[in-house]
């Protein structure tokens, strides 16, 4: 346990110090940085989803006035190195996913790249492809990298039949797209050996390192500049091909800077995405709601070129006590593009299935939601054994009651009726780990004006970094915000984690704070102008010896029409336990954030599989569905007041993800409320409501 940073700053609801600058346009996005003659690329992209090019043929699109180059497997530079597929762009002929990259064409224009890459002419010779997810597939696998999914303890079979109560239901999430505001965009700038890169990512120090691994390169010679990211939600986490892309034609440009942006259409093939999972629950208890057995079995995809898995159970391993349980994992190799980070992996998925369970159990067992879940309140890591540390699962419970009117509820459904519409409430719960990645760096220098100059390589993907980062060097400087500057966004700065995993705060607060101490201890109370110290986030002892997390709890009510099935989610409310608030204003929009993409998960967003041709028909968003302004009516999330003593001197834990968890479930439970229809598909769309 750590001694709390004094709180001047933090704690405050301050506005964005980027704010000003993203509102007026003076903020500087990847592709908007200027760079001297850039020639403009676009890619042109396989049709089929398995075989290989046996001709292509860029005469045409050469012939176009204001085009360069087009670039194809034929005379693109070879990388040195090609272990992760996914990077490996016009390496040979083989084609692993449609939309993977064919060729790259470099023009005067985006628009004359886009007419030739149009022009350019290739034939395949396709091989039998599979892009078909079910639960009775033979070849499913555990996924491989000593990734350990599995669990298991007791004998699941015999608590099973021994139950006086339960469960066993199948439930589906679909793929999902991450769909950040501003497209994954890069530009490239090659000098003799040196690689400089402007690129949106939520990791550039990740981003260098991949690079120069790809390109056989001594790190230090790849800078990547990234102040600003329009949105990310993971996609942006790790380098796709597009950036490999644009760094390779960048060496075949003549010397000339090399811009690339994917298009929207383009993101749905290049840019990662949520797996759909099957999951299959069983749960058992006895007739006073407790539980003997807890089975959780998830099934998803991967492409068949590179392994992800999405983690669906581990939210399975710290929920709810049990003396029996099983949670396996299973991953199909298919011939799609490569799945991602999303808002929450893992979890965001993983809680739909176990928390409709839950609502479904306790209706067997005649027992209100909350109650039932707080009865199978652990008190150690049900699979770990490892104390829990500052779990206030059941508060976050009873505020969120309190604050709902949970105690006005009839538990009967289709008990309440407005007219046309039927409403019910809905509650489920919410977890994430609260996780810090090593690693990172912070420099502090004292400027010639006496203020501090803080320096991290971090990178701000709209969650309020530049902010948050400024309130908690100030605070552990001793100082007002007005004495700080912050430096973030660039390889030229020190080392910094990726923004992802709901760990970019915490671990780069926590590097400041460490800078921040040596700062006084190297200087003491009157440290001059030059004076500099670098420190590194020092390791916490608490993150191995308990379970560590955040939790929350989730409350909607919902309108079915009763004539049309149409859902509007009226309200929405999460209570969650995070451990200390940095920033009130950057919080509650990141926790709001993350209960809206809930929403969207549970009413509108599914990415549509077409098997016959292996890529998703619906790669727009006219055709992808994200709530607007109409769906989001009363959305609002409050948090327990707390420090975690055992997060170290900053007292905090991430908040990026843990709001995305538990919605979908809250609002399908809410639903079949109001209806007494269970919907156990996502999305909850008006049709599987007229039966």
């Amino acid at each position: 346990m750590n001694d709390a940073l004094p709180a001047r700053e933090i704690g405050r609801s301050l506005e964005r110090i980027d704010g000003r600058a993203k509102v007026t346009g003076a903020a500087t996005y990847a592709y908007e940085h200027e760079v001297e003659s850039p020639l403009y690329l676009f890619p042109a992209q396989a049709t089929i989803a398995r075989g290989r090019i046996i001709s292509i043929d860029t005469a045409d699109a050469e012939a176009i006035a204001g085009v360069h180059a087009v670039l194809t497997h034929l005379d693109a530079p070879e990388l040195a190195s090609t272990e992760d597929a996914e990077l490996a762009v016009l390496q040979s002929g083989d084609i692993g996913f449609r939309g993977q990259f064919i060729a790259a064409v470099l023009a005067e224009s985006p628009e004359i790249a886009r007419q030739a890459a149009g022009a350019v002419k290739t034939e395949y010779e396709p091989w039998q492809h599979d892009a078909d997810l079910r639960p009775d597939r033979g070849d499913l696998h555990p996924p491989g990298n000593d990734y350990d999914a599995d669990t298991s303890e007791g004998d699941v079979a015999a608590a099973l039949a021994a139950a006086d109560v339960s469960i066993d239901q199948t439930y589906t999430t679909p793929a999902e797209h991450n769909n950040p505001m501003e497209p994954h965009a890069t530009i490239a700038v090659w000098q003799g050996e040196d690689l400089t890169l402007y690129d949106s990512t939520q990791s550039v120090h990740g981003v260098r390192k991949q690079l120069a691994t790809v390109f056989g390169i001594d790190p230090e010679r790849v800078r990547v500049i990234c102040p600003h990211v329009g949105g990310g939600f993971g996609s942006k986490g790790l380098p796709h091909a597009h950036v490999v892309l644009a760094a390779l034609a960048a060496k075949f440009s003549f010397g000339r800077p090399v811009k690339f942006a994917l298009t929207r259409q383009q993101m749905f093939a290049l840019a990662g995405y949520r797996t759909p999972t099957i999951q299959r629950v069983r749960l058992g208890a006895d007739s006073s709601g407790r539980l003997g057995v807890i089975t959780h079995d998830s099934i998803e995809l991967t492409s068949r070129i590179k392994e992800f898995p999405e983690g669906t159970t581990k939210p399975t391993a710290i929920m709810y006590k049990a003396p029996n349980r099983r949670a396996t994992e299973r991953l199909a190799d298919l011939d799609v593009a490569v799945p991602s980070w999303m808002r929450a992996p893992g979890e965001c998925p993983g809680m739909f299935g176990p928390e409709v369970a839950m609502d479904e159990l306790a209706e067997a067992c005649g027992l209100d939601p909350v109650e039932l879940r707080v009865r199978n309140e652990p008190d150690e890591g049900p699979v770990s054994g490892k104390p829990f540390v500052n779990r206030h699962l059941v508060n976050c419970f009873r505020e969120g009651a309190r604050r709902f009117g949970w105690d006005q509820r009839d538990p009967r459904p289709r008990s309440r009726r407005e007219g046309d519409w039927l409403i019910g409430t809905g509650m489920a719960a919410a977890t994430y780990p609260a996780l810090r990645t090593p690693g990172s760096i912070a420099r502090i220098t004292v400027t010639a004006e006496g203020t501090y100059q803080v320096r991290i390589g971090s990178a701000d993907l709209g969650t309020g970094a530049w902010t948050v980062l400024s309130q908690i060097a100030a605070d552990a400087l001793g100082c007002s915000l007005a004495e700080v500057s912050v430096e973030i966004g660039d390889t030229s700065l020190p080392t910094a984690s990726v923004a992802g995993g709901s760990t970019g705060t915490v671990s780069w607060g926590s590097a400041i704070i460490a800078a921040a101490d040596a700062l006084q201890e190297k200087y003491g109370d009157s440290p001059q102008p030059g004076d500099e110290v670098e420190a590194e986030m020092p390791m916490n002892p608490a993150d191995d010896e308990y379970e560590r997390h955040s939790f929350g709890a989730q409350f909607a009510e919902v309108a079915v029409n009763a004539d049309t099935g149409e859902i509007r989610a009226r309200r929405l409310l999460g209570v969650f336990s995070a451990g200390r608030i940095i920033n009130v204003r950057t919080a509650r929009s990141q926790l709001i954030g993350g209960m809206t993409m809930g929403l969207g998960m549970a009413l509108h967003e599914e990415s549509v599989l077409d098997q016959r041709f292996g890529h998703f028909v619906n790669h727009d968003l006219a055709g992808y569905h994200v709530p607007s302004n109409a769906d989001v009516l009363d959305v609002d999330a409050v948090w327990l007041d707390e420090h975690d003593e055992y997060a170290g001197p900053l007292g905090a834990r991430g908040i990026g993800e843990i709001g995305i968890t538990g919605v979908a479930a809250a609002i399908a439970n809410a639903a079949y409320h109001a209806t007494g229809i269970r919907v156990r598909d996502l999305p909850l769309t008006a049709d599987k409501f007229l039966r």
